[in-house]
């Protein structure tokens, strides 16, 4: 979902990838003359070196599959670059694309459909990865991206201050009430300190933290079928009223209104909780910090926001689908995993040796890992109207959190709003 790591970088062990490399390479090159394709990445920092580093020893290997790692400026604009390349004729081979993106890229007719490729080569172990990867990977029973990135929403919290406030770390048993309770305990005016922090502007990132609530009380964001809003429940009702007594009654919520602001004061001790997922772990160098599954009502659901590599075009497929091959290999990724912090995407790669090398280097990612199996149990629907959809619920989220709207009545004017766009209106 967000990728905004700043991580120092520090080299990883390169024997495993280089194995990997050596192993695929008298299988993947082209016999019919060189070949060379480009990939769009938005990676910054240490996952910008990984990647470069990786790239040149596959091309070091690969001299007939060549691939020329172009940074495109940022993850965020990827979507609309990539739909303007089709315009100009100047589209990469492979991009790395938001999970959002995928329906929308899966409409047009330069984007490949590699359901084939995934499904046809048995070494690539399409069932290794997460399910969370898969779903965000597909759209209507079709497969359009390789696997990139996967990630999860947990509790992070700081000790210090819930030691000074007297109150027991959170637990995997934790309810909605705990939270609450412990959110008014830890909110000081005089001090500006706050329980909890929620960004408030309406973008995705408002609206996914409110799913997890969503699926936590029973609810779905949609009708099996996806023709009608179904977050317009009680299920919907019991997420919203908790926001709203929360941030309008408790006032124990700091409303970020740009998703700039929550970083800095959880790291300079004046937020006691978040609903954070692993990128932002790096930055939280002067605080002492645990990590826990969200709290629950009916189950301790979180949501994941899965991105894609994907490929565009015919004549660079056979380039660009044996690099992805590799570098989302077992030993290649978690190679990058461990480099950079990203979570591994594959169940294989908790059973290299390796991993438990990742999880020293990032021993609070190991709630992260432990959600892809037991906790991350939907996904958002996978439809081109979903932007949209996410708008009208962000309106809604806003408008609680913000006093302008009762929850029920947000609830209602969101739910007709998606009906609506539901049936082409």
């Amino acid at each position: 979902m967000k990728h905004r790591r700043g991580r120092i970088f520090a080299a990883a062990t390169t024997g495993l990838a280089l194995a990997a490399l050596t192993a695929c390479s008298s299988g993947t090159s082209s016999s019919a003359g060189a070949s060379k394709i480009t990939m769009w990445h938005g990676y910054t920092d240490a996952e910008a070196k990984e990647i470069t580093l990786l790239g040149k020893q596959w091309n070091a290997v690969h001299p007939d599959q060549q691939v020329e790692l172009i940074f495109n400026g940022g993850n965020d604009g990827t979507l609309q670059k990539t739909l303007a390349s089709f315009v100009s004729g100047k589209t990469p081979g492979v991009a790395y694309e938001y999970g959002s993106s995928v329906a929308t890229l899966s409409k047009r007719s330069q984007t490949d459909d590699v359901t084939s490729l995934i499904r046809g080569t048995a070494s690539f172990r399409w069932d290794d990865f997460f399910p969370a990867v898969q779903q965000a990977a597909t759209v209507g029973g079709k497969v359009y991206g390789v696997p990139a990135l996967v990630d999860n929403l947990s509790l992070v919290y700081n000790k210090k201050l819930f030691d000074a406030a007297g109150i027991p770390y959170p637990t995997a048993t934790w309810t909605w009430t705990d939270f609450q309770n412990a959110a008014r305990k830890l909110t000081d005016p005089a001090k500006k300190h706050y329980g909890w922090a929620y960004v408030n502007d309406g973008t995705e990132d408002t609206v996914w933290r409110y799913i997890a609530l969503l699926w936590q009380a029973g609810g779905d964001i949609l009708t099996p079928d996806n023709t009608k809003a179904a977050f317009d429940s009680p299920a919907g009702l019991q997420a919203m009223q908790l926001l709203h007594d929360m941030s309008v009654t408790d006032h124990s919520v700091y409303l970020d209104p740009g998703d700039q602001s929550y970083q800095s004061l959880f790291n300079g001790g004046k937020i006691g909780m978040l609903w954070t997922g692993p990128w932002d772990l790096a930055s939280f160098d002067k605080v002492s910090y645990g990590v826990q599954i969200l709290p629950g009502k009916l189950t301790h659901a979180t949501i994941s926001g899965p991105d894609n590599y994907m490929l565009f075009g015919k004549d660079g497929q056979q380039t660009g689908w044996a690099f992805l091959q590799w570098l989302t290999s077992p030993e290649v990724h978690l190679q990058f995993a461990t480099a950079t912090g990203d979570l591994p995407l594959r169940v294989s790669e908790t059973k290299l040796p390796g991993y438990q090398t990742f999880l020293a280097k990032y021993p609070a990612n190991k709630v992260f890992m432990d959600n892809l199996s037991l906790n991350v149990t939907k996904a958002r629907p996978n439809i081109v109207q979903y932007p949209k959809i996410s708008a009208a619920i962000g309106v809604a989220v806003q408008s609680v959190l913000l006093g302008k709207a009762t929850p029920q009545a947000a609830l209602d004017k969101a739910g007709a709003e998606v009906d609506q766009i539901l049936a082409g209106n």
